[in-house]
């Protein structure tokens, strides 16, 4: 697993002096301090240092404060207190709402969903007061602000209603997603499509530990309210050098982590472990038939042919970011390969992937000589 999600040079934005931050490029070979973190671990370190540079930041969910179903909120209220680090009510409409007035007051609040399941609710209004809890503010107007709140309706559209003059930017909502083998009908959906139909959000899925560190520092302390997916499959089994310091990766960039000419593969998250592994499978085939080719009667397949003599070159391409997300990249590998195969974990009908075809059938057309689209749920 590490092999397959550690080895590719990454532009990474280290925060600087105030004349804005820089970009580096960096690998995990580099001389900087870096650290051998699994998934899980990565998103704690990031919200260690959310946390440790701006007092103005506040996570808070169901069990958060003990460190979370998944353990990446370990440490964090012993270590900046129980007004910045809490505990909520089971209220998935309540949890998003709080966040809401939080961030319309200028504060980073990093809302966690215990499941991607539970975040359906978060759609609908917020129409109860929210209990007390274990932290005093001076004033009640954030509260105020987060009821009759929601993503769809209040996060995604307080820029816009109000022609720039406030927004919720610092909301961001993390939501551990995807199936993991046991979690059955309530543990193991992939909703991002749902939030990918909303302007004035952006939707993002790391695909390896030092992805998530970046992505999630970056979305933190974006001016949008940004909705992070977590594949929960990778929280412990995928490992890999992670650089210490603070450090951002750039929204709204694909990246191109194996280069090819023969077919464009496009993904997210934990999906791209899997594309990676058909890669590496598909040389194999590759092998298998040049150890063939000898004794291979009648070749009649041209394609056969021109596969035994030139190969299979496979392009991979990780979104990253769903919304928006990076058209151009995509588009000029399909204009250079001419072929297209997309994969995700949400069912077929109405998935991301339908709207990245038909962008690419509208960008392409002349160039495109196959397309497929792959989901591993049915509807």
């Amino acid at each position: 697993m590490a092999s397959l999600l550690g080895r590719f040079c990454r532009k990474l934005v280290v925060p600087g002096s105030a004349h804005g931050s820089r970009m580096v490029s960096t690998t995990a070979c580099d001389s900087e301090a870096v650290k051998s973190l699994n998934l899980h671990s990565a998103i704690n370190q990031a919200l260690h240092i959310a946390l440790e540079t701006d007092p103005r930041s506040y996570v808070f969910g169901e069990d958060v404060g003990f460190g979370g179903v998944f353990r990446c909120t370990t440490g964090l209220a012993e270590r900046f207190g129980k007004n910045r680090v809490f505990n909520t009510p089971l209220c998935e409409q309540g949890i998003v709402g709080f966040g809401i007035g939080l961030a319309a007051m200028g504060n980073r609040a990093v809302v966690e969903i215990q499941f991607a399941d539970y975040i359906y609710p978060a759609f609908d209004q917020v129409k109860r007061v929210f209990p007390t809890l274990e932290f005093d503010f001076s004033t009640a107007e954030f509260l105020i602000r987060g009821f009759n709140s929601q993503i769809v309706n209040e996060a995604a559209k307080f820029r816009y209603r109000s022609g720039n003059q406030f927004n919720c930017g610092g909301l961001t909502i993390r939501a551990p997603y995807g199936a993991v083998g046991h979690g059955g009908h309530y543990h193991s959906q992939s909703p991002e499509a749902f939030f990918c139909h909303v302007p004035g959000i952006k939707v993002v899925i790391p695909r390896s530990p030092r992805e998530a560190k970046g992505l999630l520092l970056s979305s933190i302390r974006d001016p949008n309210p940004v909705v992070f997916f977590e594949p929960k499959w990778l929280y412990r089994p995928a490992v890999e050098e992670v650089p210490e310091h603070d450090y951002m990766i750039p929204l709204s960039q694909a990246e191109v982590i194996r280069e090819g000419n023969d077919i464009t593969l496009v993904g997210w998250g934990a999906q791209l472990t899997v594309m990676e592994q058909a890669c590496l499978d598909a040389e194999k085939v590759l092998d298998f038939i040049f150890q063939l080719k000898d004794n291979w009667f009648k070749v009649s397949n041209m394609g056969l042919e021109l596969i035994m003599q030139e190969g299979i070159s496979c392009e991979l391409i990780d979104l990253k970011t769903l919304l928006p997300w990076d058209k151009e990249t995509v588009e000029a590998s399909v204009k250079k390969t001419g072929r297209l195969l997309i994969s995700h974990e949400a069912p077929v009908t109405g998935g991301f992937g339908a709207e990245i075809s038909a962008t690419i059938l509208e960008r392409c057309f002349l160039k495109v000589k196959s397309l497929r689209f792959n989901s591993s749920r049915r509807d």
